[in-house]
């Protein structure tokens, strides 16, 4: 398997047309994870069926969050991505997070050529409200039944703050 964050930097930050990597399809159950010191995808856990993801979940090559993993990303796609696989994402926004007390914060982006919607996402505001709202729930209550009250969703903001949480953790990285 390739080493994602050697072959791959974030991308084009300032432009917002960013690399990402997908860990887990949306709709999967799977927590699959980039497991940085062997260079492989793995499988974590098998979460509850209920708890499946309702995006397709993946991470920023060459950053790292608060939390010491690198900054995960919201895949808006209409059908599943594969684990594995590296797109061109569109930065959409950021939904600010709080998991166990650290910083988990989510980059929401979508494919940055989508000639299946003609491209329509540009923004958050862009996004179904009813999407939004159930990526929302998700995330607050996807611990519910190990560890309730865990998990927070804190805010959903623009492209702009996205840029700053992305430049913060390439800074990480080069630290």
């Amino acid at each position: 398997m390739t080493d994602f964050n050697k072959a791959f930097d974030a991308g084009d930050v300032d432009a917002g047309i960013i690399n990402v990597v997908v860990e887990i399809p949306a709709g999967s159950n799977h927590k699959i994870e980039w497991d940085r010191k062997n260079a492989v995808m793995k499988l974590d856990r098998v979460e509850p069926a209920i708890f499946a993801k309702p995006t397709n979940y993946g991470f920023i090559p060459q950053t790292l969050d608060e939390d010491g993993d690198e900054l995960d990303a919201l895949i808006i796609t209409e059908s599943p991505l594969t684990t594995g696989i590296v797109l061109e994402a569109r930065v959409l926004g950021v939904m600010k997070f709080v998991d166990d007390g650290e910083v988990d914060d989510k980059i929401i982006v979508v494919p940055a050529d989508d000639r299946n919607n003609g491209n329509a996402y540009q923004s958050l505001e862009d996004l179904p409200q009813q999407l939004i709202k159930q990526i929302e729930f998700h995330f607050n209550h996807y611990k519910d039944l190990k560890k309730a009250g865990t998990t927070k969703v804190v805010a959903f903001e623009g492209i702009e703050s996205a840029k700053e949480v992305i430049k913060s953790s390439q800074a990480r990285w080069k630290q």
